[in-house]
């Protein structure tokens, strides 16, 4: 369950403001047609996430326990300092791709592409190497992709004027700092 809580609330978190989020915003705007682009950041986030969990697990199982748990730390003070620089879309979200693939399968293709290399994606390839349960952490990390976008989705820019997104950056940065400085001194139960 820690593995589960733990991934949900560190990417709900790191998605606020994050580029993905954003395309969000664009999607809903531009085709107005929430349900697919629900279904399809969901089908995206499963496909991205369980990729980069299997390779958090090889990695775990490649590293000993000590090296590990530098990799860790360092990488949730990496994710701390990424976390302090906001995100932009660059560009249009593929033009001409609704035509092709609609709506759902536009959502897909962008998401998947958006969160490749993307903090989430990085995130979950520490949380996996820190959690044996792939399950739970793919898990984890789905539902707060799904937390941070369906409201983007639904709400909109009224949902992004609400929140003052330095505030949600900086509460993720610490977050991820506290835990690299945790994982570092291999404090508590978490590690």
């Amino acid at each position: 369950m820690e593995a589960f809580l733990v991934s949900t609330g560190i990417v709900a978190l790191g998605e606020m403001g994050d580029k993905t989020q954003l395309l969000a915003l664009l999607l809903a705007a531009r085709y107005r047609r929430p349900w697919p682009i629900v279904w399809g950041i969901l089908v995206a986030t499963l496909a991205n996430h369980a990729a980069a969990g299997a390779v958090g697990g090889w990695v775990a199982a490649q590293m000993g326990p000590d090296l590990l748990r530098w990799v860790i730390g360092g990488s949730f003070l990496a994710m701390a300092v990424w976390m302090l620089i906001p995100d932009k879309i660059d560009g249009d979200d593929m033009p001409g791709a609704r035509a092709r693939f609609g709506v759902f399968g536009t959502t897909v293709i962008a998401f998947f592409i958006a969160e490749m290399g993307d903090k989430t994606q990085i995130a979950t390839v520490a949380l996996a190497a820190r959690f044996p349960d792939l399950l739970a952490v793919v898990a984890g990390t789905t539902l707060g992709m799904m937390l941070a976008n369906v409201p983007a989705v639904f709400l909109g820019e009224r949902v992004a004027r609400l929140v003052p997104m330095s505030l949600v950056h900086g509460i993720s940065a610490l977050i991820f700092a506290v835990l690299g400085v945790l994982t570092l001194m291999n404090v508590g139960s978490f590690f």
